[in-house]
């Protein structure tokens, strides 16, 4: 039994430990950003404590994600995304709602966001399919079969309504469609689509009206500071005051918590990138941003490296997360982009989102180590 929890050390030996401390080190570093942000305040324990303790809990489920060949996820790939499609759909029933989006389901203590679980699925199916189809993705049928599959999980998440989340499967299909071949008039044309579908889920009253004035607010943050402008001039303000070297992070618990976290809503997960400009300045920015290159470069060196089509796609869909992530979080906190919401990956607090985008470097990880098709 104990033999069959112990990791082969001729597959060991190609684990990308790159990646993989990359990977921990954002953690930490966004775990003490958590403190920063909350420390002084009720917040405090529960988000930084519980942010490590996701993370132990991450390296566990790595460890035993890493014992089991990613090939038998074929087996299992249209099971996982039927549930999770489920999920989403009774979870305008029995979830909670936060900022307008009724994303969340509470079991026990525990609240998870099953589009988070969705996301996941349909970047395994989508792989699982196009290895199916031997990547033959410019067959009109392959594409409208793929098609299908990725629109039944979106609509439910457009009814939430998470926009954030929408864009985010949008961009991961888009760069798993870019990388399989498909046809660049194709990509043009679903680029033109989503134009059209923002434009009627806009008028279709599944947005209400706070909910557009805070995605629009970042092209004049100024005219409603004091509403729809206000976490983004605050935020702005923050990141600002940190210059080059910042402002410096004290972790007494008693100390000034500093001026985002006194002002900024939400600052310890949607917008923990003002924490990270205002106390660790511009150095702590480049820093991060070079974390998150080792782990999306890792992700694409895995990728090209990989055995079969399946191994290939689904790594270049966790790289398109995270790079689409990435740009769209820390451009909304600096205005460049709209507010929608999307958390900063493995920096921001959530439990739910730190398991599974963890799951996602676990299932990465293991593609890397089985990467030949022998093992002597």
């Amino acid at each position: 039994m104990l033999g069959k929890l112990k990791l082969d050390l001729k597959i060991l030996k190609e684990l990308d430990f790159t990646l993989l401390l990359a990977s921990i080190m954002t953690v930490l570093f966004g775990c003490l950003n958590i403190y920063l942000a909350t420390k002084g305040s009720p917040e405090t324990l529960n988000s930084f404590k519980k942010q490590l303790l996701f993370l132990g809990l991450s390296i566990v489920v790595i460890y035993f994600m890493l014992l089991i060949d990613y090939i038998m996820l074929k087996n299992y790939a249209l099971i996982f995304y039927i549930l999770s499609t489920l999920l989403l759909a009774v979870t305008p029933f029995l979830g909670k709602t936060i900022n307008g989006a009724t994303g969340w389901i509470r079991i026990g203590g525990f609240s998870m966001q099953p589009s988070e679980l969705a996301k996941i699925a349909i970047i395994i199916l989508v792989a699982k399919k196009l290895e199916d189809m031997d990547g033959k993705i410019n067959d009109v049928k392959n594409f409208f079969i793929l098609t299908a599959y990725i629109i039944v999980p979106v609509l439910f998440i457009v009814k939430q309504p998470d926009m954030g989340m929408t864009m985010v499967c949008f961009f991961i299909v888009l760069g798993m469609f870019f990388i399989a071949g498909l046809d660049m008039r194709i990509i043009g044309g679903g680029l033109l689509s989503l134009v059209v579908a923002i434009v009627i889920v806009w008028n279709s009253g599944l947005i209400h009206t706070y909910q557009k004035a805070r995605l629009t607010s970042f092209l004049n943050p100024e005219a409603d500071e004091l509403n729809t402008g206000l976490q983004l001039t605050q935020s702005m303000i923050g990141i600002g005051s940190g210059g080059l070297f910042g402002t410096g992070a004290d972790l007494n618990i008693n100390a000034t918590t500093g001026y985002v976290a006194q002002n900024v809503p939400e600052k310890q997960t949607d917008f923990i990138f003002a924490v990270v400009g205002e106390h660790w300045g511009t150095l702590g920015a480049i820093f991060l941003l070079t974390l998150y290159g080792i782990i999306i470069y890792r992700m694409l060196v895995i990728s090209r490296t990989s055995k079969d089509i399946l191994g290939k796609m689904i790594c270049v869909g966790f790289a398109s997360y995270f790079l689409f992530a990435v740009l769209q979080n820390i451009g909304m906190t600096i205005g460049l982009m709209p507010i929608t919401g999307i958390t900063l990956p493995l920096v921001s607090s959530g439990g739910s989102s730190l398991l599974t985008t963890m799951m996602s470097i676990g299932l990465v990880l293991n593609i890397g180590m089985r990467k030949k098709k022998i093992n002597f």
